[in-house]
Order: C-alpha cells, then sequence, then structure tokens
C-alpha cells in the first residue's frame, strides 16, 4: 500500500513539473479585448505555422515534429510553441505548430517532405473557450458547440471553422491540461 501511494505522488509530482516546464514554451501572442463568464475574445498578430494534412493525428503530429527537429532543408532545430492546432480547411483536417517569433519569412528553413508546409495564419479576432480534460474529438465537440452557441445568442458573427488547440505534453493528467476551442470573428 505505502508503494502505490509513494507511485501515485510520484506521478502527480512528475505530471506537475511536465505542465510547468509546458507553460515556460513560448506561446503565440494575443491580447485579450473582452471577457465574459464563458469566453474571451482574443485579438492575434500574424503568425507563421508549418502545417500538414491530418491523415491520423499521430502521423501528422509526427510530421511536424520531426520538421521542428532537424527534419528540414537546413537541418535546423526550432524549439517547440504552443499551441497545436487543428482546423478543417476545404474539407481536410490540418494540423499546425507555430513557429517562435524569430522565424519571418526569410529566415524560415524549408521543409524535405512535400507534405509539410510553411504557411502565414491570418491574425484577427478569435473568441476562445478554455476547457480542461482530455484533447479527444468528443470534449472539442462538446465545448465546440457551447461556443457557437454563445456567439450565436450574442450575435458575433463566425469567420472559420473550429479550430482545436492543445497546450500540453499527453503525459500531463487530464484536470491540469489546457485545451481550447476558437472561432475567427468578425470583431
Amino acid at each position: 500500500m505505502k508503494n502505490l501511494r509513494f507511485f501515485a505522488l510520484l506521478f502527480c509530482i512528475l505530471n506537475i513539473l511536465s505542465y510547468s516546464n509546458v507553460m515556460a514554451i513560448e506561446e503565440a501572442n494575443y491580447e485579450v479585448v473582452e471577457k465574459n463568464s464563458i469566453y474571451e475574445i482574443r485579438k492575434y498578430s500574424d503568425r507563421l505555422a508549418v502545417e500538414t494534412i491530418t491523415d491520423n493525428q499521430n502521423s501528422s503530429f509526427r510530421k511536424l515534429f520531426n520538421y521542428i527537429s532537424g527534419n528540414n532543408k537546413t537541418n535546423e532545430k526550432i524549439k517547440m510553441t504552443t499551441p497545436v492546432t487543428r482546423i478543417e480547411k476545404e474539407g481536410r483536417m490540418t494540423m499546425q505548430f507555430y513557429l517562435p517569433q524569430k522565424f519571418n519569412q526569410n529566415n524560415t528553413p524549408d521543409p524535405k517532405r512535400s507534405d509539410v508546409e510553411i504557411i502565414n495564419i491570418e491574425g484577427g479576432y478569435f473568441a476562445v473557450l478554455r476547457y480542461s480534460g482530455r484533447s479527444s474529438d468528443k470534449n472539442f465537440i462538446k465545448h465546440k458547440d457551447i461556443l457557437s452557441n454563445e456567439l450565436n445568442k450574442n450575435n458575433v458573427s463566425i469567420k472559420s471553422s473550429p479550430i482545436m488547440a492543445t497546450y500540453n505534453s499527453p503525459f500531463t493528467l487530464p484536470p491540469f491540461r489546457r485545451n481550447e476551442v476558437m472561432f475567427k470573428i468578425s470583431f
């Protein structure tokens, strides 16, 4: 029984430490311009990302992770940033890693793979609902529906497909995870 409690405590401590380490990673910059009890409206600037079509979530993550791990034309390692996003574009799901702010169109390494590309994500206003728990499709759809209903009630015009944003490693305990659903909006 003592061993079980020890391992449970150790597991919790490691998860808290991993949560703290993830929070030290560079995050896409934004300004909160409005907030209510359900969601907030953020203003983002344009930002660069590396993107791939999601055949399945694991292979897409691996393609993007390989890119930032040096599998690019200059073999440059790039620090991981948050969030990792997924969005439907033209009927296909895509996954994106944002690039650190030091990168621009002139100094970003080109991908070696033809199914990985560097894109500019246009800034603007986004309505965002933060939630914890697993980053499952079921949890995402539940929160997407909450946000969509609130935006409709408040007569806020949605301009994009829903965006799933995840911030933590898969080793972070679900209650400590930061997930978000986002819509680009007219504001």
